[in-house]
């Protein structure tokens, strides 16, 4: 009986957990840097202890002491307080100070521009291709990034990705910032080993984004000036002219417009409240409706039906969509998944299904042009071009070739379609104030041909 007795000694009994203790931590840790996901929807495969929980496990700021007084600081994912003071505790740090960190941060970054999205896009490009270390690579993007907005999401990416997470997983929990499409390209670029040439590319896109809107907007400036101007000249020939106009006419016959005119000045007048209430409920029942599938759809068609400015959308759709694709599939991505990532960069809900169905096909063993054809949304020739990759083996240099050649053809259609503009809303104007002055004029030129 003298073995059992001192097996279970106090101080047997304290090596005994002490090595218990050692051992987890050994488990865990070794099963945080093995690579053993499997993400398939049918066949689920359970990962590493601290990676499938990380995502949704609150993070804690805490302060600690070492044995010699010296104070540090960190950010930790855990369950509980509790938690963080227990591996504080085995790591010999006194906590001082444990508070789960507030997610009033992500909330206050607000938008951020493209261009200084895609700015930092090419400085961690440039510091990650020349060697330094992740968390390093973010605190330097963290001190060179100016735009108090973007800093702040930075510094939430930084402290997640110290606390175990990856950069798409931390990123994901911005989608203000950054969409679904910089998410799942750089968790392929992490997956694959090429998250440079990722970086780089969402840059070179973003660039194109923010050079396209700015074309836009600076065509649009002016006509809109116009227009809003037209309109509040319109609207107060309405409140004040055309009132003074109608006791003149009380007497005689008068024609269409100036009966539509003189009621819309009524209507204006005596019912302006109800008016900008039924206006308001309109603009959000729009607004609802477009949010959802059957609206989204619908739109997404007209957007491809607008006569030449449709052409030229849909045709900077397929250069994103062969650019991305292009880029994944010659960094290694399998196609599939490659596919998966490439449709959410086409920005029209028509092609997104379109290449849903082509993934589809791919995956029952059936070429990617075939689907693509039957869509009737991707020009021929661009089907032509995809059919001979992938007969010669060299899909994803036809794609980046062909996205290269497109868009240079589509910047010509979007200047086009920019110029039209212009003039469309000139005439929109003209059109206004003509219909007021035809509706206040014509009973004048009535009554003068009366009195003769």
């Amino acid at each position: 009986m003298a073995p059992i007795v001192s097996l279970w000694h106090p101080q047997n009994v304290s090596r005994y957990h002490e090595t218990l203790l050692r051992g987890h931590c050994f488990a865990e840790t070794l099963l945080r840097v093995l690579p053993c996901r499997y993400n398939s929807r049918k066949n689920r495969m359970p990962e590493p202890l601290g990676l499938n929980r990380s995502r949704d496990m609150p993070s804690y700021d805490y302060i600690a002491k070492d044995g010699a007084g010296v104070e540090q600081a960190g950010v930790m994912q855990a369950d509980s307080e509790s938690v963080v003071a227990r591996s504080l505790s085995q790591r010999s740090l006194f906590p001082v100070r444990i508070a789960q960190r507030s997610a009033q941060k992500v909330r206050a970054a607000g938008r951020v521009r493209l261009r200084d999205l895609a700015s930092a896009y090419v400085r961690m490009a440039d510091l990650l291709r020349a060697g330094i270390p992740m968390l390093r690579t973010l605190d330097i993007l963290i001190k060179t990034t100016s735009q108090p907005r973007l800093n702040a999401v930075i510094s939430s990416v930084r402290d997640d990705v110290a606390a175990g997470v990856t950069l798409a997983d931390a990123m994901a929990r911005h989608a203000q910032v950054f969409s679904d499409l910089h998410v799942s390209m750089v968790r392929a670029g992490e997956s694959a080993g090429f998250l440079e040439d990722v970086l780089t590319n969402l840059s070179q896109y973003l660039e194109r984004q923010d050079d396209l809107q700015s074309k836009v907007r600076g065509a649009l400036v002016y006509p809109l000036m116009l227009v809003g101007l037209g309109g509040v000249a319109v609207l107060a020939i309405l409140l004040l002219l055309v009132p003074k106009f109608k006791g003149m006419f009380s007497g005689i016959s008068l024609p269409l417009p100036s009966r539509i005119l003189f009621g819309l000045s009524d209507l204006l007048r005596e019912q302006s409240l109800a008016v900008i209430v039924v206006g308001a409920m309109a603009v959000s029942a729009l607004v609802v409706y477009f949010r959802r599938p059957a609206g989204q759809t619908l739109w997404s068609r007209w957007q491809l039906k607008i006569p030449l400015a449709g052409t030229a959308l849909r045709m900077v759709a397929v250069t994103r969509f062969c650019r991305i694709l292009g880029t994944l599939i010659r960094n290694g991505v399998p196609i599939l998944q490659a596919l998966n990532i490439a449709k959410d960069a086409a920005g029209n809900l028509l092609l997104r299904q379109a290449i849903e169905k082509a993934a589809e096909n791919v995956r029952a063993g059936e070429p990617l042009a075939e689907p693509l054809k039957a869509s009737g949304l991707f020009p021929t020739e661009i089907v032509e071009m995809i059919a001979v990759g992938e007969e010669s083996n060299q899909l994803e240099k036809v794609l980046l070739e062909t996205a290269d050649a497109v868009e240079r053809r589509t910047n010509r259609q979007v200047d086009i379609a920019i110029r039209l503009v212009e003039p469309l809303l000139l005439l929109l104007v003209a059109l206004m104030i003509g219909f007021v002055a035809m509706g206040l004029l014509y009973p004048v030129f009535t009554m003068a041909r009366t009195m003769r």
